[in-house]
């Protein structure tokens, strides 16, 4: 339940920011560029747990009104674990993933590793998120 609701609140404080903020002024051309932040934050599920990422490192490519990067996510993954042995409802973790952006709106799709245990083997996971773009 509780993993729930901050899926819920994080959504939305970004639509609320989303909707309040003032557009800039977009550029006409195309571009290809390497950035190593972009003001992008995003919302989202994967694996049974949301996140919160922003993106990092990343290759992009802007045309008209959109923007599209592929790049590293350093995120806050908020899991609750079930086990008698219970780890932190928020860890920190490193992501990589897709994301398009038009003007202020961005929709991502994140993979996230998740390491090996005793009862599973390693895997990565992808998840889906929504989010807001500041830049």
């Amino acid at each position: 339940m509780t993993i729930k609701m901050i899926t819920t609140a994080s959504i939305l404080l970004l639509c609320s920011l989303a909707i309040t903020a003032q557009e800039k002024e977009t550029s006409t051309h195309t571009k290809l560029s390497l950035d190593f932040y972009d003001g992008t934050v995003a919302t989202g599920y994967v694996d049974q747990g949301a996140f919160l990422n922003f993106t990092g490192p990343n290759l992009n490519y802007t045309f008209h009104d959109s923007k599209i990067l592929l790049g590293m996510l350093p995120s806050l993954r908020f899991k609750q674990d079930r086990s008698e042995i219970k780890n932190a409802l928020v860890t920190p973790t490193l992501g990589i993933g897709l994301t398009y952006a038009y003007k202020k709106l961005v929709v991502q799709i994140p993979f996230y590793y998740n390491p090996k245990t005793t009862v599973t083997n390693g895997n990565w996971k992808m998840g889906a998120g929504i989010g807001f773009r500041f830049r």
